[in-house]
Protein backbone atom coordinates (compact mmCIF):
# COMPACT_ATOMS: atom_id res chain seq x y z
CA UNK A 1 0.00 0.00 0.00
CA UNK A 2 1.32 3.51 -1.12
CA UNK A 3 1.65 5.88 1.58
CA UNK A 4 -0.60 7.99 -0.11
CA UNK A 5 -3.10 5.27 0.89
CA UNK A 6 -2.15 5.09 4.22
CA UNK A 7 -2.16 8.74 4.80
CA UNK A 8 -5.94 8.97 3.08
CA UNK A 9 -7.02 5.84 5.79
CA UNK A 10 -5.61 7.96 8.70
CA UNK A 11 -7.80 11.05 7.21
CA UNK A 12 -10.93 9.07 7.46
CA UNK A 13 -10.22 7.30 10.94
CA UNK A 14 -9.50 11.06 12.20
CA UNK A 15 -12.43 12.05 10.70
CA UNK A 16 -14.59 8.82 11.70
CA UNK A 17 -13.21 9.47 15.51
CA UNK A 18 -14.02 13.32 15.59
CA UNK A 19 -17.45 12.77 14.48
CA UNK A 20 -17.94 9.51 17.30
CA UNK A 21 -16.44 11.35 20.48
CA UNK A 22 -18.51 15.38 19.34
CA UNK A 23 -20.77 14.41 17.01
CA UNK A 24 -22.43 11.02 17.76
CA UNK A 25 -25.88 10.97 20.15
CA UNK A 26 -26.15 7.86 20.99
CA UNK A 27 -25.05 5.95 23.95
CA UNK A 28 -21.63 4.27 22.27
CA UNK A 29 -21.16 7.73 21.38
CA UNK A 30 -21.38 9.17 25.15
CA UNK A 31 -19.25 6.56 26.15
CA UNK A 32 -16.73 6.56 23.68
CA UNK A 33 -15.99 10.57 25.01
CA UNK A 34 -16.38 10.38 28.50
CA UNK A 35 -13.47 7.41 28.18
CA UNK A 36 -11.64 9.33 25.45
CA UNK A 37 -12.00 12.75 27.86
CA UNK A 38 -10.77 10.98 30.90
CA UNK A 39 -8.11 9.37 28.83
CA UNK A 40 -6.75 13.03 27.91
CA UNK A 41 -7.18 14.46 31.58
CA UNK A 42 -5.29 11.05 32.81
CA UNK A 43 -2.27 11.18 30.46
CA UNK A 44 -1.67 14.41 28.86
CA UNK A 45 -3.36 16.83 31.40
CA UNK A 46 -2.26 15.75 34.71
CA UNK A 47 1.18 15.00 34.01
CA UNK A 48 1.54 18.78 31.98
CA UNK A 49 0.24 20.17 35.11
CA UNK A 50 2.84 18.46 37.20
CA UNK A 51 5.63 19.51 35.20
CA UNK A 52 4.93 22.96 35.14
CA UNK A 53 3.85 23.42 38.91
CA UNK A 54 6.79 21.49 40.33
CA UNK A 55 4.67 18.98 42.34
CA UNK A 56 2.93 15.44 42.06
CA UNK A 57 -0.54 17.38 43.43
CA UNK A 58 -1.07 20.50 41.67
CA UNK A 59 -4.95 20.61 42.30
CA UNK A 60 -6.15 19.18 46.20
CA UNK A 61 -9.70 19.12 47.39
CA UNK A 62 -9.72 20.37 50.90
CA UNK A 63 -11.68 17.62 52.93
CA UNK A 64 -12.12 19.05 56.15
CA UNK A 65 -12.55 22.27 57.73
CA UNK A 66 -9.72 22.76 59.61
CA UNK A 67 -8.98 25.77 57.35
CA UNK A 68 -12.71 27.33 57.49
CA UNK A 69 -13.52 30.74 58.15
CA UNK A 70 -17.33 31.82 57.71
CA UNK A 71 -18.21 32.66 54.81
CA UNK A 72 -15.30 31.25 52.87
CA UNK A 73 -13.97 33.70 50.45
CA UNK A 74 -17.27 35.86 51.19
CA UNK A 75 -16.81 36.02 55.00
CA UNK A 76 -15.81 38.90 57.56
CA UNK A 77 -12.27 38.90 58.26
CA UNK A 78 -12.87 41.01 61.47
CA UNK A 79 -15.91 38.93 62.87
CA UNK A 80 -13.35 35.77 62.08
CA UNK A 81 -10.10 36.87 64.04
CA UNK A 82 -12.02 38.18 66.94
CA UNK A 83 -13.14 34.67 67.14
CA UNK A 84 -8.90 33.14 67.06
CA UNK A 85 -7.48 36.37 68.37
CA UNK A 86 -5.63 34.53 72.00
CA UNK A 87 -4.73 32.04 69.68
CA UNK A 88 -2.98 33.81 67.73
CA UNK A 89 -1.58 36.33 70.38
CA UNK A 90 -0.26 33.20 72.45
CA UNK A 91 1.95 32.68 68.96
CA UNK A 92 3.30 36.20 68.56
CA UNK A 93 0.96 36.70 65.51
CA UNK A 94 -0.78 40.52 65.56
CA UNK A 95 -3.64 41.07 63.14
CA UNK A 96 -2.10 43.49 61.16
CA UNK A 97 0.30 40.64 60.29
CA UNK A 98 -2.17 38.22 59.86
CA UNK A 99 -3.54 40.21 56.62
CA UNK A 100 -0.54 40.03 55.11
CA UNK A 101 -0.63 36.36 54.73
CA UNK A 102 -1.44 34.40 51.45
CA UNK A 103 -4.89 33.40 51.39
CA UNK A 104 -6.03 34.79 55.03
CA UNK A 105 -9.92 34.06 54.39
CA UNK A 106 -8.42 29.98 54.40
CA UNK A 107 -10.58 27.40 52.38
CA UNK A 108 -13.87 25.34 53.60
CA UNK A 109 -14.26 21.57 52.45
CA UNK A 110 -14.93 21.44 49.26
CA UNK A 111 -12.83 23.80 48.37
CA UNK A 112 -10.17 23.11 44.95
CA UNK A 113 -7.07 24.70 45.69
CA UNK A 114 -4.25 25.46 43.16
CA UNK A 115 -1.09 23.69 44.21
CA UNK A 116 2.80 24.78 43.42
CA UNK A 117 6.15 22.98 43.80
CA UNK A 118 8.43 25.21 46.36
CA UNK A 119 11.44 25.33 47.86
CA UNK A 120 11.65 25.29 51.77
CA UNK A 121 13.77 28.46 51.85
CA UNK A 122 11.45 30.30 50.11
CA UNK A 123 8.32 29.45 52.53
CA UNK A 124 7.58 31.90 55.33
CA UNK A 125 5.52 32.18 58.34
CA UNK A 126 1.60 33.01 56.88
CA UNK A 127 2.27 30.37 53.95
CA UNK A 128 0.04 27.65 53.31
CA UNK A 129 1.81 24.41 52.56
CA UNK A 130 0.58 20.58 51.75
CA UNK A 131 2.11 18.03 53.56
CA UNK A 132 2.34 14.09 54.13
CA UNK A 133 1.74 13.41 57.92
CA UNK A 134 0.64 10.62 59.94
CA UNK A 135 -2.70 10.78 58.61
CA UNK A 136 -3.88 8.98 55.39
CA UNK A 137 -4.32 11.96 53.41
CA UNK A 138 -2.13 14.78 53.25
CA UNK A 139 -2.85 17.90 55.56
CA UNK A 140 -3.13 21.50 54.55
CA UNK A 141 -2.38 24.21 56.98
CA UNK A 142 -0.80 27.14 57.63
CA UNK A 143 2.83 27.89 58.70
CA UNK A 144 3.30 29.54 62.03
CA UNK A 145 6.90 28.81 63.09
CA UNK A 146 10.44 27.63 60.91
CA UNK A 147 13.37 26.97 62.03
CA UNK A 148 16.71 24.74 61.13
CA UNK A 149 17.92 21.48 62.40
CA UNK A 150 20.71 19.76 61.07
CA UNK A 151 20.96 21.68 57.82
CA UNK A 152 17.16 20.82 57.57
CA UNK A 153 14.17 23.05 57.52
CA UNK A 154 11.75 22.02 59.79
CA UNK A 155 7.79 23.99 59.91
CA UNK A 156 5.15 23.76 62.41
CA UNK A 157 1.76 24.66 60.95
CA UNK A 158 -1.77 25.18 62.28
CA UNK A 159 -5.39 25.06 60.48
CA UNK A 160 -6.92 28.44 60.78
CA UNK A 161 -10.33 27.07 62.14
CA UNK A 162 -8.26 24.44 64.77
CA UNK A 163 -7.79 25.93 68.62
CA UNK A 164 -4.94 23.66 68.91
CA UNK A 165 -2.20 21.30 66.81
CA UNK A 166 -3.01 17.93 65.57
CA UNK A 167 -0.73 15.10 65.45
CA UNK A 168 2.63 15.58 64.11
CA UNK A 169 2.25 19.27 62.41
CA UNK A 170 4.11 20.35 65.37
CA UNK A 171 7.36 18.89 63.40
CA UNK A 172 7.18 18.61 59.61
CA UNK A 173 10.47 18.31 57.90
CA UNK A 174 11.41 19.86 54.93
CA UNK A 175 10.80 16.13 53.08
CA UNK A 176 7.40 16.30 53.91
CA UNK A 177 6.51 19.03 51.78
CA UNK A 178 4.23 18.36 48.69
CA UNK A 179 4.06 22.29 47.98
CA UNK A 180 2.26 25.65 48.79
CA UNK A 181 -1.09 26.85 47.93
CA UNK A 182 -1.53 29.77 45.66
CA UNK A 183 -4.75 30.06 44.97
CA UNK A 184 -8.72 28.90 45.75
CA UNK A 185 -9.46 28.28 42.65
CA UNK A 186 -13.14 26.19 42.56
CA UNK A 187 -14.71 27.12 46.11
CA UNK A 188 -17.32 23.90 46.99
CA UNK A 189 -16.88 22.12 43.74
CA UNK A 190 -14.82 19.55 45.48
CA UNK A 191 -17.68 18.30 46.89
CA UNK A 192 -18.69 16.84 43.41
CA UNK A 193 -16.40 14.17 44.56
CA UNK A 194 -16.62 14.40 48.40
CA UNK A 195 -20.04 13.78 48.54
CA UNK A 196 -19.32 9.79 47.89
CA UNK A 197 -17.29 9.33 50.74
CA UNK A 198 -18.84 11.12 53.57
CA UNK A 199 -20.76 7.97 54.95
CA UNK A 200 -17.34 6.83 55.52
CA UNK A 201 -15.96 9.99 57.90
CA UNK A 202 -17.32 9.72 61.36
CA UNK A 203 -20.04 11.57 62.26
CA UNK A 204 -18.25 14.88 63.55
CA UNK A 205 -16.67 15.31 60.62
CA UNK A 206 -19.70 15.04 58.05
CA UNK A 207 -21.54 17.56 56.68
CA UNK A 208 -20.94 21.79 55.81
CA UNK A 209 -18.67 23.44 57.96
CA UNK A 210 -19.03 25.94 61.16
CA UNK A 211 -16.44 27.99 62.71
CA UNK A 212 -15.37 27.03 65.88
Amino acid sequence: MTRGGNKSKFKKFLKRFWEIVWKDDSFKGWLISLLFIFIVIKLIFFPLLNLVTGTTLPLAIVESCSMYHSGNVFGNFNSWWDRHEIKYSSLNIDKTQFQEFPLKKGFSKGDIVFIVGTKPEKLEVGDIIIFESDQKNPVIHRIIEIRQENGKYIFSTIGDNNYGQISGEKSISEDQLVGKAAANILPSVGWIKLIFYEHLRTPSERGMCDEN
